[in-house]
């Protein structure tokens, strides 16, 4: 995980690539994990984390998944992720089963 940063330093950018909903993550709802799971640095979300959600950027290349998150309401990190079943691609395809709304 990366950050943090000022807010939008991440989820400001309007590429193709980028956007404000993924899967039922939309911009600026609240969400908890409710499963612990690694993203692709290996930090762990744990179960009870909170989060804004900000954005998500996919980089089709390397199948890299980019989820944009606030904590605090006043600063931004960076989620990394890999949607390949030998990473986190069990995690993504099973949402739900990780993290709700709020």
């Amino acid at each position: 995980m990366y950050g943090p940063e000022k807010l939008g330093f991440w989820s400001s950018a309007k590429a193709p690539n980028c956007g404000s909903q993924h899967q039922f993550l939309i911009s600026g709802k609240r969400y908890r994990v409710i499963r612990e799971f690694a993203d692709y640095d290996r930090h762990l979300h744990c179960e009870g984390e909170e989060w804004l959600f900000l954005g998500y950027s996919f980089l089709p290349y390397d199948d890299g998944l980019s989820w944009f998150v606030s904590f605090d309401g006043k600063q931004e990190w960076h989620i990394p992720m890999q949607w390949r079943d030998e990473e986190q691609g069990a995690t993504i395809d099973a949402l739900d089963q990780f993290v709700q709304a709020i």
